[in-house]
C-alpha cells in the first residue's frame, strides 16, 4: 500500500472524525505524548461516566518517567544540595554540567540547588545520565484532555472544571444586579419584585399606621405598637438544677472567705 501525503492523513482524520461524531453525543479530544499501551488501556477501562467525572479520571492516571535524551522537558528539573553516594572518580562528570561539589568522607557532595533542566528545554545526554544515576523521574506523563464535543457544542475542557455551586453563584449575582439596576430605573422585572412588594407594604404602613383603617397584617403592627410588652420574649425561669448550683457557689465562696479569715488571724498573716 502506498504511503499516504500529510494531506491525504488529514483527509482520512477528518473523514473519521466526522463519522465518531454522528456516531456519539459526547466526545472527548485528548492530547497523549509518552504514554504507553497499559496506561491507555487503564485509561480506556475507566471512560464509563459523566464528563467532569471522566476527565479527573484521566487526568489522575498519570505515570511517572525518567527524563529521556532528546525529550522536551514539561517541567523544571531540579537537584538538591546533599550527598550523592558516588565515588571521587565521577568528578569531572559534574563539572561538565557546571555543578559545584566537594568530596565529603569519600563521596562527591552537591553543594549548591541545581536548575539541571528548564521547563521546554530538551533533555541533554549528560542530563539524562545524571538522573539516571540517581534514579530520578522527574517527568509524568497521561492523557491531555484539550477539548470537549457534547451534543453539538464544541468547548475547551475548562469548562468542565465549573461545578453547580459556581453556576448558582453567578447567578444569584446576576439576578442581584438586574434588580439593583430595575430599583435604581423603576422599570419593574421579576428580579425587582419582592423588592417592590416590601416598598409598597412600607409605604402602605406609614400612611394608615395613624389612621382607623386596617387589615390583618396591619393590624398586628398597631398591637405591637400598643402593647410591645405582649410580644416581648418571656425571661427564662430558674430551674430547680440552677438553683442548686447557685446555692453550692455561694457555700463554697463562704467556706473560702473562712479560710482566709482563719489565715490571717492564726498564721500571723497579718503582723509578719
Amino acid at each position: 500500500m502506498a504511503k499516504l501525503s500529510k494531506a491525504q492523513k488529514k483527509q482520512v482524520y477528518m473523514e473519521k472524525l466526522s463519522a465518531l461524531i454522528q456516531q456519539y453525543t459526547k466526545i472527548l479530544i485528548v492530547h497523549v505524548d509518552n504514554v504507553g499501551s497499559d496506561q491507555m488501556a487503564t485509561v480506556r477501562q475507566s471512560l464509563r461516566d459523566d464528563l467532569a467525572e471522566i476527565r479527573n479520571i484521566i487526568l489522575q492516571n498519570k505515570s511517572p518517567a525518567p527524563a529521556r535524551l532528546g525529550v522536551i522537558a514539561p517541567v523544571d528539573v531540579f537537584i538538591p544540595p546533599g550527598p550523592t553516594g558516588m565515588d571521587p572518580s565521577h568528578t569531572s562528570f559534574f563539572q561538565s554540567l557546571g555543578i559545584s561539589t566537594k568530596i565529603v568522607k569519600g563521596q562527591i557532595e552537591i553543594q549548591e540547588h541545581v536548575h539541571l533542566i528548564k521547563q521546554g528545554e530538551k533533555v541533554s545526554a549528560s542530563s539524562a545520565t545524571l538522573l539516571q544515576k540517581f534514579n530520578m523521574k522527574p517527568f509524568s506523563y497521561g492523557v491531555d484532555v484539550q477539548t470537549v464535543y457534547d451534543d453539538g457544542a464544541v468547548y475547551d475542557a475548562k469548562v468542565l472544571d465549573i461545578t453547580d455551586e459556581d453556576i448558582l453563584k453567578k447567578f444569584s449575582v446576576g439576578v442581584a444586579n438586574v434588580a439593583a439596576l430595575s430599583r435604581a430605573t423603576g422599570i419593574i422585572t421579576e428580579a425587582s419584585y419582592p423588592h417592590v412588594f416590601v416598598e409598597a407594604f412600607k409605604n402602605i404602613v406609614a400612611l394608615v399606621i395613624d389612621t382607623d383603617y386596617t387589615f390583618p397584617l396591619m393590624q398586628n403592627i398597631k398591637n405591637m405598637i400598643d402593647n410591645p410588652d405582649a410580644f416581648a420574649a418571656p425571661a427564662q425561669l430558674p430551674t430547680t438544677d440552677t438553683k442548686q448550683e447557685t446555692k453550692k457557689e455561694e457555700a463554697k465562696k463562704e467556706e473560702e472567705e473562712e479560710e482566709e479569715d482563719d489565715e490571717g488571724f492564726m498564721g500571723f498573716g497579718m503582723f509578719d
